[in-house]
């Protein structure tokens, strides 16, 4: 093995006493590379010391990395990281939906990249990336990788770190900072990096049960390796006013072919608040739509029977439980004038794509970002507000909520938890100061005073009366 070396030269150990008390730091080099271990007896150091001139001694090599004899080499010197993402990636890869494959994919390239012992030069580095993440760490496409990245990965496996890497916190920061940021080196999005924290963290926590490393050497708490900050709320500006839904679902509207569908698909998002990847109709009035599986839109390559959509379970819920949402009398009208025209049977797809099968996301999103640009006035189409579609169910939600529906109801409507509901909405309520003030003002009012026109409150620079005691 390259990384190991019968080059080994001892230091005295090094004493240093300080507040918190004296410690005792064993100094050795291994090929010239510097290594150190310290304790808090002199006992307990000279014991290791030993330990280690007996094994130089014996002629037993060490390894280069850790600083460790050969023999006394723990489970993470012997185990590349390549080799265990890969090992994670199958024993994970059943248990998770298509789309979180896809962000591990993401993190696990990221840690790969940087815990390299050099930089594969030789290599186009997009053609790396893809090679880690298309292939290697894809379970369904693993064995159909073509030559050129094949080639590339068995690169990967003779380059990579050991596990115990993971000890050294220069390699920890390293990957923090892969994983912090994008390719052209600016800074990732903040919930972009912290899905990638969330994910090695699993990844790490797993190799300590499998006993390849003793800790999780990820960074806990407050610092300046900790996670970027992210707020999950949504920002008022990208809520949309009726004036300006009508008018994009008008242009919509007016679409060769699809037009009257995806008018119904947006009106959908916007009155009953679904998700896009997420029924019953009375003939007037108000009906429900009954919603029990999603199916977003994940690519062919991620699912495990090759379809573009992956059918789920609904966000947040148990498999197999359902949610009921109420249908606005202006979104029945529309569903039936839908079902009519596209005579639609007990079965068949809502909406549909123009060739049938599910609504492609590219095909609602173009549609939808050439009616802004088309409808909306320049500052408002260069500004936040509905620039995604999903700012429509951003926009219904908010409406409820400022319309005084209790948020356990929202919540329940909306496939939310009511925590996360008000910690995403929660800047979005408005409306409602007036009619809040006027039912705390009465009861928060103090007593008035005897003889006096209103209550008074003491100043705290109002000075003690005389004779007090202090």
């Amino acid at each position: 093995m390259t990384n190991r070396s019968y080059k080994v030269r001892f230091r005295t150990t090094e004493v240093y006493k300080g507040k918190r008390g004296t410690t005792y730091t064993v100094r050795w080099s291994v090929n010239g590379q510097r290594h150190g271990e310290t304790f808090k007896t002199s006992a307990a150091a000279d014991s290791f010391r030993a330990t280690l001139l007996v094994a130089a001694n014996n002629g037993e090599p060490f390894d280069q990395n850790t600083g460790r004899p050969v023999s006394h080499a723990a489970p993470a010197a012997g185990t590349t990281w390549y080799d265990f993402a890969l090992q994670y990636v199958d024993m994970k890869w059943p248990r998770i939906s298509a789309n979180n494959r896809i962000s591990t994919a993401k993190a696990l390239t990221k840690a790969t990249l940087a815990l390299l012992r050099t930089e594969p030069v030789q290599y186009e580095g997009v053609d790396v990336r893809k090679a880690l993440r298309e292939y290697a760490f894809n379970k369904n496409r693993r064995d159909e990788a073509p030559p050129e990245y094949r080639a590339i990965l068995a690169w990967v496996r003779r380059n990579s770190l050991p596990m115990s890497a993971w000890e050294d916190s220069k390699h920890v920061d390293a990957v923090l900072q892969a994983l912090d940021t994008m390719l052209d080196g600016t800074q990732a999005a903040a919930s972009s990096a912290k899905r990638y924290r969330r994910i090695l963290n699993v990844v790490l926590n797993y190799a300590v049960r499998q006993n390849v490393l003793q800790s999780n050497p990820m960074p806990k708490g407050k610092g300046e390796n900790t996670a970027p900050r992210t707020s999950g709320a949504v920002d008022k500006r990208s809520l949309l006013n009726p004036h300006q839904v009508a008018a994009l679902l008008t242009w919509i509207a007016a679409r060769p072919r699809t037009g009257h569908r995806l008018t119904a698909f947006f009106a959908t998002l916007y009155y009953a608040g679904l998700r896009p990847e997420d029924a019953v109709l009375p003939a007037t009035g108000w009906g429900e739509l009954r919603v029990h599986t999603a199916q977003p839109e994940v690519g062919s390559h991620w699912t495990d029977d090759g379809e573009t959509h992956e059918t789920r379970h609904l966000k947040g819920r148990a498999s197999g439980d359902t949610r009921t949402v109420p249908v606005h009398p202006a979104l029945v009208e529309m569903l039936r004038a839908l079902v009519a025209r596209d005579e639609l049977k007990p079965g068949d797809l809502l909406f549909p794509g123009e060739k049938g099968g599910l609504l492609a996301g590219s095909v609602y999103r173009r549609a939808w970002a050439k009616a802004r640009e088309a409808v909306l006035p320049e500052h408002e189409f260069k500004s936040p507000v509905g620039k995604r579609v999903y700012d429509l169910r951003h926009t219904c939600l908010t409406t409820w909520l400022n319309n005084g529906i209790p948020p356990a109801q929202v919540a329940d409507w909306a496939g939310n938890s009511v925590p996360v509901l008000l910690s995403t909405y929660a800047r979005c309520i408005t409306g409602q100061t007036a009619e809040l003030q006027r039912r705390i003002e009465g009861p928060q009012m103090l007593p008035r005073t005897l003889g006096s026109p209103a209550a008074v409150v003491p100043s705290p620079r109002t000075p003690r009366p005389p004779g007090r005691a202090r």
